[in-house]
């Protein structure tokens, strides 16, 4: 059985942020064995799978960005929407769009460790829209 689940998450920050809780609030009763495939429908804002204990964590990630595609840069073309768009279009193709993660007894079966990261590209991030999979 597939069941597909769509939502939003409220706008946020540029950064990098743990949603693992609020992913879970949007996708009810999981499947006892399954995969969750998870996509966010933007090209200024990326997923991805990380630590989820300790914040400094989210901190360096901010700082390698933001040194791999720095804002301003005289080669940059596409500059209609700001000078953090091109870098965030940048970040998000590095990131990535989707995460799958399977899914047992029940639960997502992430490591001890492991959160999902929305990677907030833009200075002023919009709601983001996500779209969750489920195949059970």
């Amino acid at each position: 059985m597939i069941q597909q689940i769509s939502f939003r998450l409220s706008p946020q920050p540029r950064g990098f942020h743990v949603i693992t809780r609020e992913v879970l609030r949007h996708l009810h009763d999981l499947p006892s064995a399954g995969i969750l495939h998870l996509f966010i429908k933007h090209t200024s804002a990326g997923l991805t799978i990380n630590e989820n204990a300790d914040p400094s964590v989210l901190i360096d990630f901010e700082t390698f960005f933001n040194r791999l595609a720095p804002e301003q840069l005289p080669e940059i073309v596409h500059t209609l929407e700001g000078p953090d768009d091109m870098p965030a279009h940048i970040k998000a193709s590095l990131v990535g769009s989707s995460v799958t993660i399977p899914i047992s007894n029940g639960q997502l079966n992430l490591g001890t460790w492991q959160g999902i990261y929305l990677c907030e590209f833009r200075n002023r991030g919009s709601a983001r829209h996500l779209v969750a999979t489920i195949y059970s």
